[in-house]
């Protein structure tokens, strides 16, 4: 059996508290099948920033821009591997002897 998650609207999560308000907190909780840690956010949330306060906090990025960030990271992996094969060439070229290359 899997949860659905539910989202609501800042204008629904604003309606069920004004609903709470009115008929009942208990009531409404039952009613929209809520979980009262739920509305005490939603109504502190309400209560310190308005109706901005039951907006979605979470940034949406852009899927361009992520796009860009995963090119750039795998850009940035390519280029410190590289580094590193450089590295160890120009190592193993100090511990070789010259008499001992074959020509």
């Amino acid at each position: 059996m899997s949860k659905i998650r539910r989202t609501f609207t800042p204008e629904e999560r604003l309606s069920i508290l004004r609903e709470g308000q009115q008929e009942g907190r208990s009531q409404t909780l039952r009613k929209y099948n809520l979980s009262p840690s739920l509305f005490d956010k939603w109504r502190r949330k309400y209560l310190q920033d308005g109706i901005e306060g039951l907006k979605n906090r979470y940034k949406r990025i852009d899927p361009a821009v992520r796009e860009l960030q995963e090119e750039n990271e795998r850009l940035k992996r390519i280029i410190a591997k590289q580094a590193l094969e450089i590295e160890v060439k120009s190592e193993l070229l100090k511990k070789t002897p010259i008499g001992s290359r074959t020509k």
